[in-house]
């Protein structure tokens, strides 16, 4: 009998907690329209204003929230509808933010994958993520903002990745996605820090967002929320422990040397490419990811990594670790490496 797959793709999206799912059927149980104004309505209405209470309690957020289908709505509403123009994101940046890019400047990236705050200094809106979804390069948001806010401008955050796992960055819109922590697909959020920011559009999420509201994946994004992150400190030694074999065994861990969210790593091994990689691998049973997601279908070179200047780039696949990997499936995963990388 062949082992049973071992998935290691989180970064992509991660197995629905048991939490979320019951929160989920309950709200499945409200069935009614939150806009609606009969009594049905309004109890919708006020389990739907608890959860959106209970998200700004869980993350530290004193502004605004507008439930969205997901971090990629998200971005595209803050980007068209914030008073601000687009002026420039990270050459780094997901698809998701690249595609409503147009004309806006692309800031460049060193060679670990960071953005210089200074080139930020622009006055307008400014798209630079929280984490990378291909590296896991923690971007200094902080001192990035402050050089954006000098300059008269705004800062957009992508945090679908940093959501649920990192602190919430210092970011005047900010958007994530629930299922990358644990909650159901198709729902998330785009925190403001004040409405002043957007220009409303008329509908629901009062005014900011047309649609009916989706409770029961509201409700389960919250759940999935509060369940924490306690294992995020399993993952740094997970993750360890793979870089180390890694290097031990002749492969390249990308960016190990600055902060990278515990949960996603990049792996270059030589003479490999990342595409038959993804073969061998996935007939060991093993499920990894060569870039996002959204473009690991795809065989052109990541623009991440050619971003940073990655030398075979078209040799390195990610590694994302959830909360149910533990050290069994690491050292599985080594083994299978080093029979690749010998093979």
């Amino acid at each position: 009998m062949s082992a049973a797959t071992l998935y290691l793709d989180h970064a992509a999206t991660t197995p629905l907690l048991p939490a979320a799912r019951d929160a989920m059927l309950e709200g499945f149980a409200l069935w009614a329209n939150p806009s609606s104004p009969h009594a049905p309505g309004r109890k919708a209405r006020a389990a739907l204003e608890d959860a959106r209470a209970r998200l700004k309690d869980l993350l530290g957020w004193s502004g605004e929230v507008v439930f969205t289908s997901g971090a990629s709505e998200a971005l595209a509403l803050a980007i068209q509808r914030c008073i601000l123009p687009l002026v420039a994101v990270s050459a780094v940046e997901h698809e998701a933010v690249l595609r409503h890019a147009g004309d806006a400047r692309r800031l460049v990236v060193d060679p670990l994958g960071l953005v210089r705050p200074a080139d930020c200094a622009l006055p307008g809106l400014v798209a630079v993520q929280q984490a990378n979804n291909e590296t896991g390069v923690i971007q200094p948001l902080a001192a990035i903002a402050d050089a954006a806010r000098s300059a008269g401008g705004l800062l957009l955050a992508d945090a679908a990745q940093g959501a649920g796992k990192l602190a919430l960055p210092d970011a005047d819109l900010i958007a994530l996605s629930a299922h990358k922590f644990g909650g159901p697909v198709g729902v998330g959020a785009l925190l403001v820090r004040d409405w002043a920011m957007l220009r409303p559009t008329g509908g629901q999420e009062r005014g900011y967002r047309g649609g009916t509201e989706n409770l029961p994946g509201v409700l389960a994004m919250v759940a999935a929320l509060a369940a924490g992150a306690e294992w995020l400190d399993r993952a740094v030694a997970l993750r360890d422990r793979l870089d180390a074999a890694i290097a031990a065994a002749g492969g390249v861990s990308i960016a190990a040397e600055t902060a990278r969210v515990p949960s996603i790593a990049a792996y270059r091994m030589p003479g490999k490419s990342a595409n038959a990689q993804l073969i061998r691998f996935d007939g060991l049973g093993i499920a990894v990811s060569a870039g996002s997601a959204c473009s690991s279908g795809s065989l052109k070179t990541s623009h991440v990594l050619q971003a940073m200047g990655v030398a075979g780039a078209n040799e390195v696949i990610r590694v994302s670790i959830g909360r149910e990997t533990g050290e069994a499936d690491i050292d599985r995963f080594i083994d299978a490496w080093r029979e690749l990388a010998g093979a």
